[in-house]
């Protein structure tokens, strides 16, 4: 049996014996053509017309045999648009699993996202472009309303119809209107594409570009002529005038001869570019006016925003590949996002790799794959998700044949891409699969992490220290180290990570975080030399082998002590903590702390009523604290509640901020490929006048801090530091001057965990937090 087939009946046996997608997809087709044809056919035989003196004749000056074909031609186009878009559809059945069933629970979600697709909200976050897409998204259904509407009005009974008086009028009103809308958004598309030449959109402009906004401007200028011609050869009746587009410009035609042929002509004109619509429909962009909306319904999933696709044990699976190559190797809804996407180029806009110089375009990403499965589709290659040049050929069932592994390793990980994408397309997790595949069936990746690797595997941190070290920091603090074979016996575990562990700058953040919570009265301890890696930069590698290795091991080790509260500087390690060791069968409370300093603030356990900064600050956002967990206020709140400190914001911030560089394991890999990604950001930071920026991650404080170096700026000039760091400076300086160290320590119940913040979204630092004492637990 042929690849090809044993792919299609792996596919029935997925979609079960029951009616498949794709064919639901043709029904609906079909039934629309009928519906049509039933409509032309009914209107002829019936002939039922009304006498009201303000009304508009349907088909009027159109002769029978034109009226005829038209209600031909369109159901063949109909069924033929349908059975084109079948196709892609049955591409989509070719990926694997992917639960995103509609249930009770999860419906007002479903419904919510779906809302604001078709509202334009999500891409109404670039005013401009929204805008302009908005003008002609709700001008196309406008006319498409009005024009169901006269269809309707013309099958009825003549006491049933209701197009007649100051009901027609408004009814023309509208239409103009909306064709005036339509038609504005069409030329301002033309000239953001060919004239203003946005970046984005100018380095994927492609013919079918064209086509696309030619085929839109000859159906909205067809569409008017078509009524200045009527309404002139109907002589200009006085109700008209609410035609406030057609009837002005029919006076300039009410002269000329044979009005009635210029009408024809122009009727046939709006019909034939209307065909021409249906047939590109399915095999353009356009395509993206159905699925668009179907894959922002689709947006919710049960797991957790910031966690990768769990994978079986495997030390115990049956699998013989793992990660993605194949077509089949994706979900059936990521294969849906190769057919959802609009070609926008928003992903583009934000991705700190692309804006670098690396080879990584995530928009291309997206059209590669989906380009890789229309080439291979059963039983005959489809249009591409756009227009592909001549010269590339694919040859082979393998995104590789597209996808180059530079790509893919050029990635952060910074999830920018996801959350800028208007229509919710899941980026990140195609490249992470790919990764997948790379590291463990290719071993294709870049050197410098075989190290990493290696270190993770034999010493339990990708730093390759010795595990003996851990607590090394807390050699003068009074820090309970508490075995890993033993109970905890305390509240809260501290989570310190291998930056803080080891990293000689970010062991002051620890030290840092361990004196605020002793001041707090806070009952914690450390594990020491228990603690593992939690695998992240395993699992954003791509090495689920080593990734499960340290976090099983971790998992037993909490589990056995009876953790239920952790708190962690590392926002890598929060993450992973709180958003998939419960795959692996760990459940806990897990604080970041930023979030337990707000809460500590907010409480009055810490006392900063007289801490200050007198100098300007900026905050740095962590892409795995921000875009994967939605926690952007707790940080802010921190530093801003510090007498005389001026907060300022740099130009990208919140969900738009950019990333240090070192997400998705490149903290363990070096950049050979054009600008640094933290010199980018630290020149962001230095811009906008701080003499001090913080962080809140230890990625961040290195990259970031390096990268202030790396511009010729001092300590003393830009100081880059945790936000605990800042924070114990301005409260030990507040001790200093006033000889008083110690906290109000008054009874406050404890932060809940859950840590993650809610699914607002800031466009810069304005929702998207959850204070601590209001969190949920991560199983709730």
């Amino acid at each position: 049996m042929s690849t090809q087939a044993e792919a299609a009946e792996q596919r029935d046996q997925r979609t079960g014996g029951g009616i498949k997608p794709y064919q639901l997809v043709l029904g609906i087709g079909v039934a629309f053509a009928l519906f049509t044809i039933a409509s032309g056919v009914a209107s002829t035989v019936l002939g039922w017309e009304t006498d009201a003196e303000v009304h508009r004749k349907v088909f009027g000056n159109i002769p029978g045999p034109l009226k005829a074909i038209f209600y031909s031609v369109i159901p063949v186009l109909l069924v033929a648009g349908a059975w084109l878009f079948s196709l892609r559809v049955r591409n989509w059945t070719r990926g694997g699993p992917d639960d995103r069933a509609t249930r009770r629970d999860n419906v007002g979600r479903r419904l919510k996202d779906f809302r604001s697709g078709v509202w334009m909200q999500t891409l109404l976050r670039d005013p401009a472009a929204g805008a302009m897409h908005s003008m002609i998204y709700f001008g196309f259904l406008v006319l498409l309303a009005v024009t169901t509407t006269l269809e309707v009005d013309h099958q009825m009974p003549p006491d049933l119809k209701f197009l007649h008086g100051t009901a027609y009028q408004a009814f023309a009103f509208v239409g103009d209107a909306a064709g005036l809308v339509f038609m504005i958004g069409v030329c301002w598309a033309i000239y953001r594409r060919y004239i203003q030449r946005v970046y984005r959109i100018r380095i994927k402009s492609k013919p079918e570009h064209g086509v696309i906004l030619g085929t839109f401007f000859l159906l909205g200028l067809t569409g008017f002529t078509t009524e200045i011609f009527r309404i002139a050869l109907d002589g200009r009746p006085e109700f008209e005038r609410w035609s406030f587009i057609g009837y002005p410009l029919s006076g300039l035609v009410e002269g000329w001869g044979n009005l009635a042929l210029w009408h024809q002509v122009n009727w046939v004109a709006h019909v034939v570019v209307f065909g021409l619509f249906l047939l590109i429909l399915p095999v353009t962009m356009l395509r993206h006016m159905f699925t668009s909306p179907l894959n922002m319904y689709l947006r919710d999933r049960e797991r957790p925003k910031g966690a990768m696709k769990p994978l079986p044990n495997l030390m115990e699976t049956e699998l013989e590949s793992f990660g993605a190559a194949t077509i089949s190797d994706f979900t059936w809804k990521q294969l849906l996002d190769t057919d959802a996407c609009t070609m926008c180029g928003r992903c583009t806009s934000v991705c700190p790799a692309h804006a670098t110089g690396k080879a990584l375009d995530p928009r291309e990403i997206v059209l590669k794959v989906g380009e890789v499965m229309a080439a291979t589709s059963d039983p005959g290659p489809v249009s591409p998700p756009i227009g592909l040049d001549p010269e590339i050929t694919i040859s082979a069932d393998s995104v590789f044949e597209r996808v180059t592994s530079e790509e893919v390793w050029a990635c952060t990980s910074c999830k920018a891409c996801d959350e800028i994408c208007p229509v919710n397309i899941e980026i990140l997790d195609k490249i992470l699969d790919m990764r997948r595949y790379l590291s463990l069936m290719e071993s294709d990746f870049p050197t410098e992490l075989g190290g990493a690797y290696r270190s993770m595997e034999n010493s339990g941190n990708p730093w390759g220290m010795s595990q003996g070290e851990r607590a090394d920091w807390a050699k003068d603090l009074e820090v309970d180290i508490v075995d890993g074979s033993a109970e905890l016996g305390h509240e809260y575990l501290y989570w310190v990570g291998c930056a803080g562990s080891f990293d000689d700058k970010n062991k002051k953040v620890t030290q840092a975080t361990a004196k605020l919570m002793q001041r707090a009265g806070l009952d914690f301890a450390i594990l020491g030399p228990s603690e593992m890696c939690t695998g992240d930069p395993a699992r954003r590698s791509g090495n689920e082998y080593i990734f499960q290795m340290l976090a099983m091991q971790n998992v037993e080790t909490l589990n056995g002590m009876g953790v239920k509260k952790i708190v962690t500087q590392c926002p890598h390690c929060f993450n992973t903590l709180l958003n998939e060791y419960p795959q692996l069968g760990g459940h806990y409370e897990v604080i970041h702390h930023s979030q337990l300093l707000e809460w500590l603030i907010e409480t009055g356990r810490l006392d900063v009523s007289q801490a200050r900064l007198d100098e300007r600050i900026t905050y740095h956002d962590s892409c795995y604290l921000g875009r994967h967990n939605d926690v952007y206020l707790a940080p802010r709140n921190v530093i801003g509640r510090l007498g005389g400190v001026e907060v300022v914001e740099m130009g990208r911030s919140g969900t738009r901020g950019m990333c240090c560089g070192a997400g998705g394991a490149r903290m363990w890999m070096e950049e050979h490929v054009g600008k640094k990604v933290n010199d980018e950001r630290s020149q962001e930071a230095i811009a906008t006048g701080a003499t001090r920026v913080a962080t809140a991650c230890p990625f961040c404080y290195i990259m970031l801090d390096d990268g202030v170096k790396a511009q010729g700026k001092e300590e003393d000039e830009v100081r880059v530091a945790d936000i605990s760091m800042h924070l114990l400076d301005a409260l030990e300086a507040a001790d200093r001057g006033n000889g008083n160290g110690t906290a109000r320590r008054p009874e406050e119940p404890h932060p809940a965990g859950g840590g993650a913040g809610d699914e607002r979204e800031p466009e810069v630092a304005a929702a998207g937090d959850t204070t601590p004492g209001e969190s949920s637990p991560p199983d709730a």
